[in-house]
């Protein structure tokens, strides 16, 4: 009588004999799991004839899943870089800061103004990011504009915005800390994914030597 079965419960229910532990038992209670059935039938052997699935259905799974995996580890692959680059943001603008003229010129600035350094050092200028498109023009400004120097300073001082933070870069961090969370959230993801992907390839395999009893 062939039993077809959707649990490990009702596999130990109709065959009680077989072994509680072991590759064979990792993989059904994996298999099933996933939403597999299988369809068994009593033998002379330590485990049940298995009829369903058969050597081909699960040659395909296991097509289907290396497929799937692929796609997954190429995610995991651009998250990762993405990952990378967020948290070596600073470290790679402090080198490319080295081939900014306009970096020297503030350094310049900083050495022989006093009234420069003091602005520059109430804004926190975020000169090491001359590197950067997004920070150029405003550190460009501050270091050749007067008016503009004058006015970032006195914002900075006076607003409620930099209340707590009187730091003009501060989104520089923040967006690097949004983006390596938001990578490391979309990475831990994808691993746990790919864990469960191996788990069920290995599980098929399994059932693969099973079958062919």
């Amino acid at each position: 009588m062939v039993n077809v079965v959707s649990n490990i419960e009702k596999f130990d229910e109709k065959f009680p004999n077989t072994p509680k532990s072991g590759n064979r038992r990792d993989a059904l209670i994996q298999y099933l799991k996933i939403g597999g059935v299988v369809k068994v039938y009593e033998s002379e052997k330590e485990w049940p004839k298995i009829t369903y699935p058969n050597y081909f259905v699960l040659d395909k799974k296991l097509r289907e899943l290396k497929q799937k995996r692929e796609i997954l580890e190429k995610n995991l692959s651009g998250w990762s870089k993405k990952y990378n680059a967020a948290s070596k943001y600073h470290a790679t603008n402090q080198l490319k800061k080295l081939k900014e003229p306009l970096y020297w010129k503030h350094m310049a600035k900083m050495t022989l103004d006093k009234d420069y350094r003091k602005d520059a050092e109430q804004v926190k200028l975020p000169a090491h990011l001359v590197g950067d498109d997004k920070w150029k023009p405003m550190v460009k400004m501050f270091v050749n504009d007067l008016d503009y120097r004058k006015q970032l300073s006195e914002t900075v001082r006076t607003s409620i915005v930099y209340k707590k933070d009187k730091k003009v870069a501060k989104y520089a961090d923040e967006l690097k800390d949004f983006r390596m969370n938001t990578s490391k959230k979309q990475m831990d993801e994808l691993e746990k994914k790919l864990i469960e992907i191996k788990k069920t390839e290995i599980a098929l395999k399994e059932i693969q030597k099973w079958v062919k009893e």
